[in-house]
């Protein structure tokens, strides 16, 4: 019972610091992965305790999870500092989740919880892992859904000590950062629409 507590004390921690950073992800498939496929700090007191993830988060352009990487640190209350993956939803409980840095050794972060739109797996973050991620080029996330099929996803750590080490993004360029984003959705929206109009119109054209 403690376990799941906990778990969900997390994900609910997951759920406050990623506001405003779906949209974040969803610009990175639909527009821009330069801009926005990005390793990110998020900083907000929950209770009493003062709660910090760095994040880096990968969404389709309809915003289903593909995978998300957080660094919890909590102060205060509450002291904990936890390494959490999330995939989405139908895995393979057993079998957890892989964590290769490079080409170094394969770990498996076991699952804590499944929630209806995606799993969490996690263990607690050592100041070996930090280090290990710092020194890295990227990790290879590998998780196996229910059809026994495995789904490895590669994040660049580029960019992560910096977020890691900065300080965290100020509400107003949440914000600002959100606002961009949007307007670049609708305007992918809408050029999204107006080919599959021509396209529509083309094939009209073809079969007269």
């Amino acid at each position: 019972m403690d376990m799941i507590r906990t778990s969900l004390k997390s994900a609910i921690a997951l759920g406050v610091l990623s506001t405003g950073f779906v949209a974040t992800t969803q610009h990175a498939q639909a527009q821009s992965a330069n801009e926005a496929r990005k390793w990110v700090k998020v900083c907000s007191k929950v209770g009493e305790s003062d709660i910090c993830n760095v994040q880096f988060n990968i969404i389709t352009p309809n915003n289903q999870l593909v995978t998300g990487v957080n660094l919890l640190q909590s102060k205060g209350k509450t002291n904990r500092r936890i390494f959490q993956v999330a995939v989405p939803s139908g895995r393979y409980i057993p079998e957890g989740i892989k964590v290769q840095i490079d080409k170094g050794k394969t770990n498996t972060l076991p699952y804590s919880i499944c929630l209806p739109d995606r799993c969490l797996a996690e263990v607690q973050l050592s100041e070996g892992l930090v280090k290990a991620l710092k020194g890295g080029g990227g990790i290879t996330l590998t998780s196996t859904n229910y059809r026994a099929q495995k789904n490895p996803v590669k994040v660049t750590l580029k960019g992560f000590t910096a977020a890691f080490d900065g300080p965290p993004l100020k509400r107003g360029e949440v914000a600002e950062r959100n606002k961009k984003i949007e307007e670049g959705l609708k305007l992918k929206a809408q050029e999204t629409a107006d080919k599959l109009k021509a396209a529509q119109e083309a094939a009209k054209q073809g079969s007269n």
